[in-house]
């Protein structure tokens, strides 16, 4: 089945579209079916934001979208300092891979302790095909103001986030210890495509 993921983030295209290849599902982006679509992504909250994207998407395309979003929060921070929704957006202006990783090391020497800083990254799931289903769930992180010498394009805050289980930066993981991780914290992610994904299989086959 296909399913067309609403980013222009290539990085994260190439990531889901592995993860969900192996429930039988094809990850289409817009570069596949050359369609240009900008969404105003006003909402107050990853899942307000992630059905925007899906809507308008299947409103334009007429395929099964399934749209991401997330917040990022951490602990002790007041609210107005709280990237929320606007991890890459801060003061207005959009970082570059650098200049995010820049700021955030900023914030771990400003409120963390000892070099670190918890927090939690709050993802907003939805898919429209014709209809709207959203889910939601929370996967904890824990950032350093020290940075790994491997930064992965698109993902520059892996460079300093500590996977305090195995004592290593995440973009340091090799591709077994990485699909442990990603299987583990984006199980609901994945059941939560594969429910809807199966009930739209369902329905075609009426």
């Amino acid at each position: 089945m296909e399913l067309l993921l609403a980013t222009k983030n290539k990085a994260k295209k190439k990531h889901y579209g592995e993860l969900l290849k192996n429930q039988g599902i094809k990850l289409l982006s817009l570069e596949d079916i050359n369609v240009k679509i900008e969404v105003d992504e006003s909402g107050n909250n990853p899942i307000q934001n992630a059905i925007l994207k899906a809507t308008a998407y299947f409103k334009e395309t007429n395929i099964p979208t399934l749209a991401l979003d997330e917040g990022l929060f951490f602990e002790g921070l007041q609210k107005e300092l709280q990237p929320g929704t606007h991890v890459r957006r801060i003061n207005g202006k959009r970082l570059s891979d650098n200049e995010m990783i820049d700021y955030y090391v900023g914030l771990v020497n400003q409120y963390g302790n000892h070099g670190l800083l918890p927090g939690y990254f709050l993802y907003g799931c939805a898919i429209c095909d014709g209809n709207i289903h959203s889910h939601q769930y929370q996967s904890k992180r824990l950032f350093s103001n020290k940075q790994s010498k491997v930064i992965d394009e698109g993902y520059p805050l892996d460079s300093i986030q500590i996977i305090e289980s195995l004592g290593k930066f995440k973009s340091e993981l090799t591709k077994e210890e990485e699909a442990i991780i990603l299987n583990r914290e984006q199980q609901e992610l994945l059941q939560f495509v594969s429910n809807i994904m199966s009930q739209e299989k369902k329905h075609d086959n009426r």
